[in-house]
């Protein structure tokens, strides 16, 4: 048993002993399924706290020969697998903690200038395998993968290569190019081709970002990739499901619908709703919820990045925090942190990094709860967004005078939203006032989903807030009238039968009408209860 080859079963063991444990060992049945098939190679990227580390324990506690875990497994529902056994502890494993290797490879390079990262990483491991197979690896072998196609040319073994962050490099010293291509044919020495394909039974590798484009290919274009925009056979193991947050509440006697209103949000189609691990095992640890988010070091980026000079980038940051979902281009972004060419490469990258979800079935991005919408609320206002921020902050009076039905106080509000943003937001047709109104109505994100263009009865209405499975505030259905009066807004809504989609909410819908008059810049606005 090692550090790195074969190590023992500990970490696991810590894990499935804590008093939240959530148990996702069936993800052992996919990998199991990979084994002894073409192109063995997973990568699964997710955000920090998701479970990456937990995962990679998991494996190796499962597969590693330096270890019996049968007992560990026993009880977890792998057991009732059956192939459970079949796998158990009986392959050579190397496993890399990059982030941990990289820390240690700096350290070293202190004391010897000579040294370099992926000549340390390899060194650490080739010097294990000397000590497990010392006819066959000598003094002066350098060359990770050599030392393991001839391991494997001597004695047929094969080996499971299990690494965890295994982006560290790209995130940790962005800009060092020569290290990074360093590091990437190390890993096409590892994973891509012979002789890799000999001595190579599986590889799982995860971290925050996919695998990094060198132009339209990818330099390990054999993995499988699994990513929060395309989570495929991984989905049910990226965070905890929605069964699964029922049970931990149930179990801790905490009210799920509050776990729900600050940590629901994210959602994968094969799976339904999918919550942060950490935020949910915090918030039970403490008995407290809140912003559990912020405490990862990742926060301090987020402000460079919804800064970064693209058109159109202020703009999404401003639709998403007034609740509304945005259509954005996944495809060009380079899987890095460096070569961003448009927001919506921006985007992607808040995506991978968990600040923002992905529905996959209609290409639309968003905010995914109230907790992650803290911490942009945090960003913009330490950023200088002072006339969002004013928005923002008078949200809360203008959804009270709504649900109020006090007209005047509406359109008045909303008149003071659209001079304070009209500097810095375009406010020039309907587009652009829907726009303004939905960040006027920041603070109904709590309770309601906003969906724009929402077809319903004979047209598409505006916008429409439905209030979320926790709320009990009535539906608002809204249309927006440029140059025209607030009265024909509500003659719409009627007319078309904006309501009749609305049929669950009978009795508890307000109707909202509101326009703009350029010449006078003045808003109008008129509220009525839906009749049904």
């Amino acid at each position: 048993m090692g550090i790195y080859l074969n190590p023992g079963n500990e970490q696991f063991v810590v894990s499935v002993n804590s008093e939240q444990y959530v148990d996702k060992t069936e993800l052992i049945k996919y990998t199991n399924s990979r084994i002894g098939k073409d192109r063995p190679l997973i990568c699964s990227s997710r955000p920090r706290r998701f479970g990456k580390t937990m995962a990679v324990t998991m494996l190796s506690a499962y597969y590693s020969k330096g270890c019996h875990s049968e007992k560990l497994f026993a009880e977890l529902k792998i057991s009732q697998n059956e192939f459970f056994k079949a796998h158990l502890n009986k392959y050579n494993v190397i496993f890399l903690d990059i982030q941990w290797m990289y820390g240690n490879a700096l350290e070293e390079m202190k004391r010897n200038s000579s040294m370099k990262v992926v000549s340390y990483i390899q060194e650490q491991v080739i010097t294990e395998l000397r000590e497990e197979y010392p006819e066959f690896v000598q003094d002066t072998d350098i060359s990770l993968p050599s030392v393991l196609a001839k391991v494997n040319a001597m004695t047929k073994e094969q080996f499971i290569i299990i690494i965890d962050e295994w982006d560290c490099l790209f995130r940790e010293d962005k800009n060092n190019e020569s290290l990074q291509k360093e590091y990437i044919n190390l890993l096409r020495g590892l994973f891509k081709g012979t002789p890799s394909g000999a001595f190579l039974k599986l590889a799982y590798i995860t971290g925050i970002l996919p695998i990094k484009k060198y132009g339209t290919q990818s330099a390990l274009n054999n993995f499988r990739e699994h990513t929060m925009v395309s989570p495929r056979q991984m989905a049910e193991y990226v965070g905890f499901t929605e069964a699964e947050v029922r049970a931990v509440c149930k179990e801790h006697d905490m009210p799920f619908k509050e776990m729900q209103r600050w940590y629901d949000g994210y959602y994968f189609e094969t799976i339904g709703h999918v919550y942060s691990p950490n935020s949910v095992i915090e918030a039970i640890d403490s008995r407290e919820f809140g912003n559990y988010w912020s405490q990862t070091e990742t926060y301090e980026s987020l402000m460079t990045y919804i800064a970064m000079d693209f058109k159109g980038l202020r703009q999404l940051i401003v639709d998403m925090l007034s609740g509304q979902r945005c259509s954005i281009d996944v495809e060009s972004f380079q899987n890095d942190i460096t070569s961003f060419n448009s927001a919506d490469d921006v985007i992607t990258l808040l995506i991978h990094m968990g600040y923002l979800a992905y529905d996959n079935k209609t290409k639309e991005v968003f905010i995914p709860n109230e907790e992650v919408r803290s911490v942009f609320l945090r960003a913009v206002k330490n950023d200088g967004w002072d006339e969002v921020m004013k928005a923002i902050s008078a949200s809360e009076a203008l959804l009270k005078a709504t649900l109020a039905m006090d007209e005047r106080t509406v359109a008045q509000m909303i008149q003071e939203v659209h001079m304070q943003n009209s500097s810095s937001l375009v406010y020039n047709n309907e587009v652009s006032l829907s726009s303004v109104i939905a960040l006027a109505y920041y603070s109904a994100c709590r309770d309601y989903t906003l969906i724009r263009e929402m077809p319903t009865g004979n047209g598409f209405a505006d916008m429409v807030f439905l209030p979320k499975r926790a709320s009990l505030k009535p539906a608002l259905v809204l249309e927006l009238k440029w140059d025209k009066a607030a009265e024909g807004a509500i003659s719409q809504i009627k007319k078309k039968e904006y309501v009749s989609a609305l049929k669950e909410y009978k009795g508890n819908i307000l109707l909202v009408g509101i326009s703009y008059e350029r010449k006078t810049k003045k808003h109008q606005c008129r509220i009525e209860k839906a009749e049904m």
